[in-house]
């Protein structure tokens, strides 16, 4: 059983990885991504490492996607059928994505992954967000700053002038 909901993870983010991808409208192209962050999510929580699930819910999900479909709704035109969508680099990306994979695959299935994987089920928040606020708190305050400028930068690229 624990095999089949593995599959069914591996599927459902595979799936909606592509279709964020392959999809023309770019507001359907963001909710297919939020499928795919929280099957992610949904993998953290079936290997039993829920701290990362639930980051990955509020950081990812709640914060960067809302970001997105904010920017996206407010920049003007830009589901319009008027601005062409269309991907003159198909056969070298399909090339690279199919090398890459290749490349990866064989990585994966020459390894004794069973021995290198250890899973710290005991993760102490208190030690992870006293770094948080000490040692990584001027990344974390760039990053939030980052995203506020970019939201400010899709408002003023959305404004419809009059």
């Amino acid at each position: 059983m624990s095999v089949v909901v593995f599959y069914f993870l591996a599927f459902c983010i595979g799936a909606s990885a592509v279709l964020s991808v392959t999809v023309r409208d770019v507001f359907h192209s963001a909710i297919w991504l939020t499928l795919t962050l929280l099957s992610i999510a949904c993998l953290y929580f079936y290997l039993d490492a829920g701290f990362l699930g639930v980051i990955q819910i509020l950081v990812y999900v709640g914060g960067i996607m809302t970001l997105f479909v904010f920017a996206i709704m407010l920049t003007a035109r830009i589901g319009d059928r008027s601005i062409q969508q269309t991907n003159r680099q198909l056969w070298p990306g399909l090339l690279i994505s199919a090398g890459a994979f290749t490349i990866m695959l064989k990585i994966i299935l020459s390894g004794p992954w069973a021995n290198l994987i250890t899973l710290n089920p005991g993760i102490d928040l208190k030690v992870v967000g006293r770094a948080l606020l000490t040692q990584y708190v001027l990344p974390f305050e760039f990053i939030s700053i980052i995203l506020l400028a970019a939201l400010v930068g899709a408002i003023v690229i959305g404004k419809v002038k009059e």
